[in-house]
């Protein structure tokens, strides 16, 4: 069965998680995207949250949390994501850039707001994190 390879930024402030939603799209994500040929986790890491948050990521600072697979949201059953998530410092201000229409914190309460595989992910960061 295909799987799309992704990376994601984890960014939790204040117990909540920054997500995003695309234009057109029904449902939140993490910020991140596909890997393109030939780049690291941390190339696409910084380019993808770049081009949608408009913030310069720290690779420097990245630190692995953990990698986690579900059905793609909006695709035909048994197409998955696998998402590589990090966290990472970043300079800048934060606001949506390119295909990014809506930037929002969310807590545990927005769980069913997010796509199945964020939802694994926010099941993790409620007791890793303390998202709230």
């Amino acid at each position: 069965m295909p799987v799309i390879d992704k990376i994601a930024w984890i960014r939790v402030e204040d117990g909540a998680i920054l997500s995003t939603r695309s234009h057109g799209r029904d449902v939140y994500y993490l910020p991140g995207g596909k890997r393109e040929a030939g780049e690291t986790d941390l190339d696409t890491l910084v380019r993808e949250i770049r081009e949608e948050l408009s913030v310069t990521v720290e690779p420097g600072s990245a630190a692995f949390v953990g990698a986690f697979e579900a059905q793609a949201h909006g695709h035909p059953d048994g197409v998955t994501v696998r998402m590589r998530c990090y966290t990472a410092d970043y300079r800048g201000v934060l606001q949506p850039a390119a295909e990014i229409a809506e930037m929002a914190w969310l807590s545990y309460a927005d769980r069913h707001r997010v796509s199945p595989v964020d939802q694994l992910i926010f099941d993790h960061l409620r007791h890793e994190a303390g998202l709230r």
